[in-house]
C-alpha cells in the first residue's frame, strides 16, 4: 500500500522516496510514511504501465493530488492511501500480467477507487469492476465502445469514467482545427503521414471521407512509415511532389524526433500541423530533443503541459508537480492529479458518503474547474463534455488546444477564442513556401 500522507522532501529522501515492494504474485509501488497505516482512509489504486513516462506522471500525479488532500485533512475526515500496480502493457507485458495488476488492486489491496489505463483491455476492466462495484476512472485509451456500453447496460457498467478526450472529441478537434487553419492562412492542400498502427488507420480513414467531400479540401497525400523509421526524407519528397501545404503527423513514439528534424533541416515548403505529435518533439522537452528544430510545429498539447494558464489551477500545479518531481507533468500525470485531486474529492464530499451508487450519481452531476478544463462536465455516457455550453456562449468545457513553437515559446494556435485571449498570432516557417507566394 502506499500512504500518501504529506512527505517533506527531506523525508522523502530519508526514506528514498517511492520503493517497489516485491510479492509473490506481483509487485506494489509504495510510499512509506512517518505514522502508521490507519484503517480511516480512502484507498486509490492506480492501474498503469508504471515503467514507461506515462506511467510513472500517472502515479507521481495521484501521489501528489493525495498528498495536498491529506495536507487539508482528507475526504471526509479519511487520510488517502495510494497503491500502485504495474501492468507493463507498453513495455512487453502480456494479458495475465494486466489481469493480475488488476485483480490484485481490487482483492489483495482492497482499494475503493482505480485510476488507470486500460488500453485495450477495457473489457476486461470493465467485467471486473461491476463484478466487485468499484468505480474506475480511464485516463488512458480514447476507445468509445467502452462508454458505449455505459449506455448499452448501464445497471452493469455504471463503474466506468473517462478523464480523457474519446476518439470522436479528438476527431472533431482535428477537423476543426484545419478549418481555423484555412481561415488564417488560406492553406487546403492536405497531407498525412501515420505510423503504422491499427489507430492511425481508423483516423486517416476516417479524415479521407470528410476532408474532401464534407469540408473541401484537397487530401493530396497519405503516407504511412514502419515503426522504427528514423530517415523521414523520402516521405516528405513524396509529400513535396503531391504539393502537400499542411502535413498532419501521427507520429507517437521516439519517431517523433527525426521526424521533427528532417522537416527543419530541409526546410519543407508546408506547415506542421495537428495530428498527433509525440511531445518528446512537440512538447516542453522538444526544444531540447529536436535541438530547437522543433520551431513552427503546431500540435495539441495539454495547458498544464505548455504552461499556459487555461484556468485558475493551471499553473499553481504545474509548479507544485515540478517541485515535487523535478520534471514537468504530461497528460498522464495532469489527467491522474485532475481525477483524484478535484473530480473525485468533489464528488465524494457532495454525496457525504463512500457508498459506491451515491458516488456515482454525484460524479454524474459533476461540474467543476480543473487544471484542463474550465468547467468538466461527465455526458450520459460518462465521457467528458467537450466545446461550448449551449447555454452560456461565453463558457466551455474541455476543449482540445493547439500549441505552436515560436521562439522557444509554446504559444497557443487554436482554438480562436484562446489565440485571441493568448494576443497569439499563428507563425509561418521563416523560409520559403506556399505562403510566401
Amino acid at each position: 500500500m502506499l500512504d500518501s500522507r504529506a512527505l517533506t522532501k527531506i523525508h522523502s529522501v530519508i526514506l528514498i522516496g517511492i520503493i517497489v515492494v516485491a510479492a509473490v504474485v506481483g509487485a506494489a509501488y509504495v510510499l512509506l510514511s512517518r505514522e502508521a497505516l490507519s484503517s480511516n482512509t480512502i484507498k486509490i489504486g492506480v492501474l498503469a504501465d508504471l515503467d514507461t513516462k506515462d506511467g510513472r506522471n500517472a502515479w507521481q500525479g495521484v501521489v501528489l493530488a493525495a498528498e495536498q488532500l491529506n495536507d487539508e485533512g482528507g475526504i471526509l475526515g479519511k487520510q488517502i492511501e495510494c497503491v500502485g500496480e504495474d501492468t507493463d502493457l507498453y513495455s512487453g507485458g502480456d494479458l495475465a500480467k494486466f489481469n493480475l495488476a488488476l485483480t490484485r488492486l481490487l482483492t489483495y489491496h482492497g482499494v475503493d477507487f482505480i485510476i488507470g489505463m486500460a488500453g485495450n483491455q477495457g473489457f476486461m476492466v470493465q467485467e471486473s469492476i461491476a463484478q466487485h462495484k468499484k468505480i474506475f476512472f480511464e485516463i488512458g485509451t480514447n476507445e468509445e465502445r467502452y462508454t458505449q456500453r455505459v449506455l448499452d447496460d448501464y445497471d452493469r457498467y455504471k463503474y466506468f469514467f473517462r478523464t480523457q478526450f474519446n476518439a470522436t472529441s479528438i476527431f472533431k478537434g482535428t477537423i476543426d482545427g484545419l478549418l481555423h487553419l484555412r481561415e488564417l492562412t488560406g492553406l487546403n492542400k492536405i497531407g498525412c503521414l501515420a505510423e503504422d498502427m491499427d489507430w492511425t488507420k481508423g483516423f486517416v480513414e476516417g479524415l479521407d471521407n470528410v476532408l474532401p467531400g464534407v469540408y473541401g479540401f484537397d487530401f493530396v497525400y497519405q503516407g504511412e512509415f514502419p515503426l522504427g523509421t528514423v530517415d523521414f526524407s523520402s516521405y516528405f519528397v513524396a509529400a513535396e511532389a503531391a504539393g502537400v501545404e499542411v502535413l498532419m503527423p501521427f507520429v507517437g513514439g521516439s519517431e517523433a524526433i527525426p521526424f521533427v528534424k528532417e522537416y527543419y533541416d530541409r526546410q519543407s515548403p508546408m506547415v506542421i500541423y495537428g495530428g498527433y505529435l509525440a511531445s518528446s518533439a512537440a512538447g516542453p522537452e522538444g526544444w531540447v530533443n529536436t535541438d530547437g528544430k522543433c520551431e513552427y510545429i503546431s500540435s495539441a498539447l495539454w495547458p498544464i503541459e505548455a504552461g499556459y494558464p487555461l484556468t485558475s489551477k493551471t499553473l499553481p500545479v504545474r509548479e507544485a508537480y515540478i517541485d515535487r518531481w523535478d520534471e514537468i507533468p504530461n497528460w498522464a500525470g495532469a489527467l491522474a492529479y485532475d481525477t483524484l485531486r478535484y473530480i473525485l474529492s468533489d464528488a465524494i464530499r457532495r454525496a457525504g458518503t463512500l457508498d459506491i451508487d451515491t458516488v456515482i450519481q454525484a460524479l454524474e452531476t459533476t461540474s467543476i474547474e480543473l487544471t484542463t478544463s474550465r468547467n468538466f462536465v461527465y455526458t450520459s455516457s460518462h465521457d467528458l463534455m467537450m466545446g461550448e455550453d449551449p447555454n452560456d456562449p461565453d463558457a466551455e468545457y474541455a476543449i482540445v488546444i493547439y500549441f505552436q513553437w515560436q521562439n522557444g515559446q509554446l504559444v497557443p494556435v487554436y482554438p480562436e477564442k484562446i489565440l485571441e485571449e493568448a494576443g497569439a498570432t499563428y507563425m509561418f516557417p521563416d523560409w520559403s513556401g506556399p505562403w510566401t507566394k
